[in-house]
């Protein structure tokens, strides 16, 4: 009984203290006490006073004890991308989008233009897939085969000149062409600079897309066999100086002298004036002027392979591209050309020869009026107009002034000419091909 009594009062002493409660927060990492008895926390003594800081024993170590089932075993770390890769991926994936959207929109636009192609179909004579697209696109480079087929294997000679053949062609359709080619048959012998001055030549003739200019086609460009030509429009009535010259030729009468002047001058005001940077023809003269069925003036230059032929004899550090492009050409010297021109068209005279000296100076008497001009007249003609022969020889004493600076331009002749001749643009222009024109025209439009 007195051990019984014993123990109630040492229960309710409130020196006893009770364990204190399991936490429910879970721990993350659990030690397991170091006693030294039945496991409970020891009882403290009445007097002695609590430590801040019990230290106690170290624990054991538990690499070799059982594990504990509410303890959650430390987990790999798992790799999650960044939140700084997701618009790449994002932009990946809009990749392909863009690019269907950039393919139907190519082949709706291939389909629209396949529409317009179809509504021109109408005006289409025929022409052969090289030349046709020649004509798309302005200068095509063209093959060697094709235009030895059209030239007869370049047995039809129109004309010889130094340095260059000029042959005529006939596609399939029945267009008539004409292709001028180098006589230069070796690569060896073709400098440097004179393959540069081609291409320069060729760039600068397809800009200039006039009526009544010879306007470049194509041209092709092929070392073995060695081949550099240009294609051009073909003009069948021969040129100005042999129907002003040579009696055989059909004789010009003076409403078809006049409609020449008119188509070279509106030509020339379309070089100076409307290109930019502007064009000049390095040799104009009544030879470079070739005439059509109906005796319309397209004016041609070939005189760039005739001095092709010279210049390339000579080194090519003797040569610079300059020097082959005629820089002593401009517009002044156009005008004085023009002025000489004239005078030939109205005299019937050419304008050099050992009998009559320069005709410049022949006549100078006529035109400042020591003489009539009527007797300068060329006395094949049986009918002329005073009034346009008057503004003629006015303007033929403007432009061969010896004053480069006091010579006109060529709009000032055009506007001079136009208000005593009555020969318009469209008149001045060949008559007797508009379907090869009209063609012309739109294919450039449809290209553009």
């Amino acid at each position: 009984m007195v051990n019984i009594a014993r123990r109630r009062r040492l229960l309710q002493s409130s020196y006893n203290l009770p364990a204190a409660p399991v936490s429910s927060t879970e721990l993350s990492q659990l030690t397991t006490p170091f006693t030294l008895s039945s496991g409970a926390f020891p009882a403290v003594n009445k007097h002695s006073p609590l430590p801040s800081n019990p230290s106690l024993p170290s624990p054991p170590d538990l690499s070799l004890s059982a594990p504990n089932p509410n303890t959650k075993s430390p987990q790999k770390p798992v790799h999650q991308p960044s939140a700084h890769h997701s618009p790449e991926r994002n932009y990946f994936h809009a990749i392909p989008g863009v690019v269907f959207l950039f393919v139907l929109c190519a082949v709706m636009l291939y389909i629209c233009r396949k529409k317009a192609a179809k509504a021109i179909a109408p005006w289409k004579t025929g022409i052969s897939g090289q030349l046709q697209k020649a004509l798309v696109t302005g200068v095509s480079k063209l093959n060697r085969a094709e235009l030895e087929a059209a030239c007869e294997d370049f047995s039809n000679i129109l004309d010889t000149f130094p340095g260059c053949k000029v042959y005529k062609g006939t596609l399939s359709s029945g267009v008539e062409i004409a292709v001028a080619s180098t006589t230069i048959a070796s690569f060896k012998e073709w400098s440097r600079h004179a393959e540069v001055a081609f291409k320069k030549r060729i760039e600068k003739l397809s800009r200039i897309n006039h009526r009544n200019f010879v306007n470049i086609l194509g041209y092709c460009q092929e070392d073995e066999p060695f081949t550099r030509m240009m294609v051009f429009e073909y003009a069948p009535n021969g040129n100005l100086y042999e129907h002003l010259h040579v009696k055989e030729v059909e004789h010009l009468d003076w409403n078809a002298r006049v409609r020449i002047i008119m188509g070279v001058a509106y030509c020339l005001e379309h070089m100076h004036h409307v290109l930019n940077p502007p064009l000049v023809h390095p040799h104009l003269h009544s030879s470079s002027i070739l005439l059509t069925e109906d005796c319309a003036a397209k004016i041609a230059e070939i005189s760039f392979w005739m001095d092709l032929a010279t210049k390339s004899k000579i080194a090519d550090e003797e040569q610079s591209e300059h020097s082959l492009l005629h820089p002593e050409a401009d517009p002044e010297s156009n005008v004085y050309s023009f002025g000489i021109m004239l005078l030939e068209i109205i005299s019937g005279k050419v304008p050099y020869n050992e009998e009559q000296g320069s005709l410049v100076n022949w006549a100078t008497e006529y035109l400042n009026g020591q003489k009539r001009i009527s007797y300068m007249i060329d006395p094949s003609l049986k009918s002329f107009k005073n009034t346009e022969l008057d503004v003629i020889c006015e303007i033929i004493q403007e432009c061969i002034n010896e004053e480069p600076k006091h010579r006109p331009t060529m709009k000032d002749i055009v506007s001079s000419l136009r208000n005593v001749i009555a020969v318009s643009p469209d008149q001045a222009t060949p008559k007797l091909s508009p379907l090869w024109w009209a063609e012309l025209q739109i294919l450039s439009v449809e290209a553009s």
